[in-house]
Order: C-alpha cells, then sequence, then structure tokens
C-alpha cells in the first residue's frame, strides 16, 4: 500500500524543512506529479505540468505556501521528455532548467504540437481516436512555447538550493532514455519522475526493463522516507517493491509468449493482470510487451506511435475499463 502518511488530494503536500510533492489525483495518463525543494530564499521545481494553466495553478500554490523562495524559481529539473514533466517550462523560462542530455534531445523532437495534431485528429481515427481524446482531451496543447533546457548533464550533477545539497541522478534508459531522479539526502527525500507509477501500470517506452528493476532496487537500498512518484499517491519502499515485482513478471510472461510464437500483442492480450486489477490504465500492456519483445529480438522492428495507440485502444475494450475523466 501508498504511504498513508500524505493524503492522496491534488495540491501541494508539505513533506517537511522545505521538501513539497505536487499532486495530480488519479495519476493516470498526464496527471503527473511535481516537486520543490527551497532553503532560505533559493528554490529548485522538479518537473512542470503537462499544459501552462496546470502549471500556472501549481506555482500560484507554491508560491502561496512559499512567497520568497518560489517567487522566482531558480533551478528547475525536467526528470525526462514526456510533456506532462516539461510542457510547462515557458513559465520558469528564467531558471536554470536542466535535463539529461538524451532527454533534451528527445524533447527538441517531442513538442506539444505533437500532441495538439494527434487531438485534432481524434474525431477521424474511429476507437483509437476516441481513446486518445480521453486521456489528453482534458490538457490544452495549443500556443505552448517549447522551451528546452538550459543544462544537460550526463551521469550525476549536484546543485545547491541554499545551504541543501540536491544530488541529480541520471537512471535511464528505463521508461525514457533520459531518465533522471532527484535526491535530497539530507532531507531523505527522493523525487523519481516516471520510474514510479504507483498504483497505475508503468509505461515502458525504452527499456530495457531489467534495467528498470534494477532502479527499483537502488531506491529500495537508499536512505529514503519520502518517494514522490511521477504519477499516484506518495510511496514508500514497499511501493517500489510492488512496481519491481510487476516488472519482474511482465518480463517473465513475455518471455514464455515469446517462446511459444506468439506476437507481442497476442501475448500483451494473454498475459493475466489479475493481481494488479487495482491499478489503472491496464492497457499499458501493449507498449510493454512490445518493448521487451524488441529486448529479446534486436532485430524486430519498433511498432509506430499509431500503432501502439491503436493496440492500448483495443485492450481498453477488451478490458472493458472506464478511462477517468474527473480530475477534480
Amino acid at each position: 500500500m501508498a504511504s498513508g502518511k500524505w493524503a492522496f488530494q491534488k495540491g501541494l503536500q508539505d513533506l517537511g524543512n522545505g521538501c513539497y510533492a505536487y499532486l495530480q489525483p488519479d495519476g493516470s495518463w498526464g496527471w503527473s506529479n511535481a516537486g520543490l525543494v527551497v532553503d532560505g530564499e533559493e528554490s529548485l521545481l522538479v518537473d512542470t505540468l503537462f499544459d501552462v494553466p496546470l502549471t500556472q495553478e501549481m506555482l500560484d500554490k507554491m508560491r502561496d505556501a512559499e512567497p520568497k523562495a518560489a517567487a522566482s524559481i531558480g533551478t528547475v529539473v525536467n526528470t525526462h521528455h514526456n510533456g506532462d514533466h516539461c510542457f510547462g517550462n515557458e513559465l520558469v523560462s528564467d531558471a536554470e532548467i536542466i535535463a539529461s542530455t538524451k532527454a533534451a534531445e528527445a524533447m527538441a523532437h517531442e513538442g506539444p504540437d505533437l500532441l495538439a495534431n494527434m487531438l485534432k485528429m481524434a474525431p477521424e481515427m474511429g476507437d483509437v481516436g476516441d481513446f486518445v481524446s480521453r486521456i489528453f482531451g482534458p490538457f490544452t496543447f495549443d500556443g505552448i512555447k517549447q522551451t528546452l533546457p538550459t543544462k544537460t548533464f550526463d551521469g550525476t550533477l549536484t546543485r545547491k538550493v541554499g545551504d541543501k545539497t540536491v544530488e541529480l541522478l541520471e537512471v535511464g534508459p528505463a521508461h525514457t532514455e533520459g531518465d533522471v531522479i532527484v535526491y535530497v539526502p539530507d532531507d531523505r527525500v527522493v523525487y523519481t519522475g516516471d520510474v514510479l507509477f504507483i498504483k497505475g501500470h508503468p509505461i515502458v517506452w525504452a527499456g530495457p526493463v531489467g534495467n528498470w528493476i534494477a532502479i527499483c532496487d537502488r531506491l529500495i537500498h537508499m536512505d529514503v522516507e519520502a518517494i514522490v512518484p511521477g504519477h499516484g499517491p506518495i510511496a514508500d519502499k514497499s511501493d517500489v517493491a510492488e512496481v519491481k515485482t510487476y516488472l519482474e513478471y511482465i518480463s517473465d510472461e513475455a518471455r514464455k509468449r515469446y517462446d511459444a510464437g506468439m506476437t507481442s500483442f497476442e501475448a500483451a492480450s494473454d498475459i493475466s493482470l489479475d493481481a494488479y486489477a487495482s491499478w489503472s490504465d491496464a492497457e499499458r500492456i501493449a507498449v510493454n510487451v512490445a518493448s521487451l519483445y524488441r529486448e529479446f529480438d534486436s532485430t524486430a522492428a519498433a511498432p509506430d506511435i499509431v500503432e501502439l495507440f491503436t493496440q492500448m485502444a483495443t485492450l481498453v475494450k477488451q478490458f472493458n475499463q472506464e478511462i477517468p475523466r474527473d480530475h477534480t
């Protein structure tokens, strides 16, 4: 179970000693978390949100809580390139914006226009269009000014926020090629970006899954109390262990079906997810198995994004899922 110390409700959660989490239930597609680290009059923001209005609302709440430190954000860290963690960057463009080299490269090629165009095309795309509209329709992508990192790094980077040490640790590839976690050792807090989805199925855009499992082990062995995931409630180490077990399970089950000659989508449709029935976004198994199949056969061509979304839309119907729309 996710840690019950902090409620999973929209808004700013005070983790103590100048560390905050900004949460967006229900944690499904696009409803990401962010973080704020302050000391004295200095601040570091972990991620922006999926669009400008949501990011502005978040910054307003942070400035209410920390009127001096958050009045002008000094440093922003984008944990990876997906838009729900960086599309609000234009509102903090005066800050130093940091990402891994691989994340910054991906940001330059996957901007908000891609999703804006997908939504415009959705009415003509049948079931997959309905799926795209339901998961991305609540967000406003038109008019976003893609604001890229001003500093990139590989491996590790240390920043000071007042007297606090903040460690940026490149851990990808896993969820994406350039995943970064943000660790505040003195406060025993870590912001993980999307290497953790809590109570929702993770999605393996990049892999390898073995590396993601190793990241879970690393988090379990870190000296942390509060673990702020990219999506879902604030976690503890038992939640990280659940994510690790899930990744091990789908890897083993996909391998069995690959060896039996099943296609990736046949395998995704066949793997039982009963143990994870309470988790959201089960349709992501299609992407996860496709990534695993590419690991099993390095010559396999990657399916295009439309094919993956078509497969997920098919599974939504197969699983008879309702995709929540109310995120108030």
